[in-house]
């Protein structure tokens, strides 16, 4: 539970709370009646931002109150902003090109395990249809050419 100072606009936690107030016997769930004599609103959880992943999370941002009551605040973030080195357009460009990176490495990293899986396959005396897994191999390495690579891979079937 968080709790918001009426008096600074400080926004504490229970156990904050208790600490600063060492001399008190408190009781192991706090009421709204001792909570507002000690000059403190509780704080409710708000709904969480709506977002757009892979991209975008959502981000505390402060409290807000809303018809008398103080609730959590949550934005979609990350946020950028424009600086003299550059602008926040090319920051948050730069962070989805770091995503897309990262994401692309690592579906390669789980494709070359695949292939790497089935090397055996493509052996002379191997007791299958050589064919049919020289296909699923190469639909295999064909995966960072799909139109939704790397974030949503359809992977392809063993023979």
């Amino acid at each position: 539970m968080e709790l918001r100072n009426r008096a600074t606009g400080a926004v504490i936690t229970d156990s904050q709370f208790r600490s600063e107030n060492p001399n008190t016997s408190f009781p192991q769930v706090l009421t709204l009646e001792i909570i507002d004599s000690f000059g403190y609103d509780p704080v409710l959880e708000g709904p969480q931002a709506t977002t757009v992943p892979p991209y975008q999370y959502s981000q505390r941002d402060g409290v807000v109150r809303i018809n008398g009551q103080w609730f959590t605040h949550y934005i979609a973030g990350p946020v950028f902003t424009s600086n003299s080195k550059e602008t926040a357009a090319k920051q948050e460009a730069a962070y989805r090109q770091q995503l897309d990176d990262e994401q692309a490495k690592r579906v390669r990293t789980d494709r070359n395990k695949r292939l790497a899986d089935c090397d055996w396959t493509q052996l002379p005396d191997a007791p299958v249809d050589a064919s049919a897994w020289a296909t699923y191999r190469q639909d295999l390495r064909d995966v960072s050419a799909q139109p939704s690579f790397p974030w949503d891979i359809s992977w392809p079937e063993q023979p």
